[in-house]
């Protein structure tokens, strides 16, 4: 049967990536306090692609997904990289997860117990070199400094999602990225609250009002000081409650 994607192409045009998209499927992830945690995550798959091929072929990317089916992980994402290359005969690949990961969290002052779950990433590209990025979206509550300060009663508050990336030397557990971001907000966010418990997290908003970029700095100076952490960038979108807009800051550093 004739192979269209291996024709030659003549109009001389690289492509960077090619491949396939939005793809669900199963995949494990590392827990702290259960050894592993099997999730659903959409994955995205590339290749770049010579100039002189006509297409790639995208049955492959599901061919080696299937390959590592129940194994997809952290820990061997590098060897499914290295799958695509050979398979696809391409000199880079780039593989995307984007994943609910779930945390049993306490309430903080009734203790009930509920499932919180937060979006995370995992980024990896192997070309002459490997890279891999580790990425998580915290939900916290903010309270606005200048609501608190200006107002007879109460202060306005929202909620807010800061986005963590890092590249690091040593593993990170998610459970500790996660509980080092979520510190830095006004409050938490809980799945399960009790009256007590909205009275505790309210007060405590109330007592730690944060600026978006108060947020960012926060999340700045605590990733500076975890010594495995080579490079970050983290990203913080207030949903406001009371503008027709969300107030937003980033900072990228690389502490090492």
């Amino acid at each position: 049967m004739r192979d269209m994607q291996k024709e030659r192409d003549t109009r001389n045009v690289p492509i960077d990536k090619v491949g396939v998209k939005n793809i669900s499927y199963p995949i494990v992830v590392q827990d702290k306090s259960k050894v592993e945690q099997h999730t659903v995550a959409r994955i995205n798959m590339y290749v770049d692609l010579p100039h002189h091929f006509k297409g790639t072929h995208m049955s492959r990317f599901i061919e080696i997904l299937n390959q590592y089916h129940g194994e997809i992980s952290i820990l061997n994402l590098d060897t499914i990289l290295q799958s695509m290359k050979e398979r696809l005969e391409a000199s880079s690949a780039h593989v995307e997860l984007e994943f609910p990961y779930f945390i049993a969290k306490q309430a903080p002052t009734s203790k009930a117990r509920g499932l919180m779950e937060y979006q995370c990433r995992m980024c990896g590209t192997l070309g002459d070199e490997a890279d891999f990025v580790l990425g998580v979206t915290v939900p916290v509550t903010s309270l606005c400094p200048c609501s608190k300060e200006i107002s007879a009663r109460g202060a306005h508050n929202q909620r807010s999602a800061i986005n963590v990336q890092i590249r690091y030397r040593k593993h990170i557990w998610l459970e500790d990225l996660i509980e080092w971001v979520e510190s830095c907000g006004s409050s938490p966010v809980y799945s399960l609250l009790k009256r007590e418990d909205e009275k505790t997290v309210t007060e405590q908003a109330y007592d730690n009002p944060m600026f978006v970029e108060d947020i960012v700095r926060a999340v700045t100076l605590k990733l500076r000081e975890v010594e495995e952490i080579e490079w970050f960038k983290v990203e913080c979108e207030n949903f406001e409650s009371i503008h027709n807009h969300s107030a937003y800051a980033l900072v990228e550093s690389h502490p090492r």
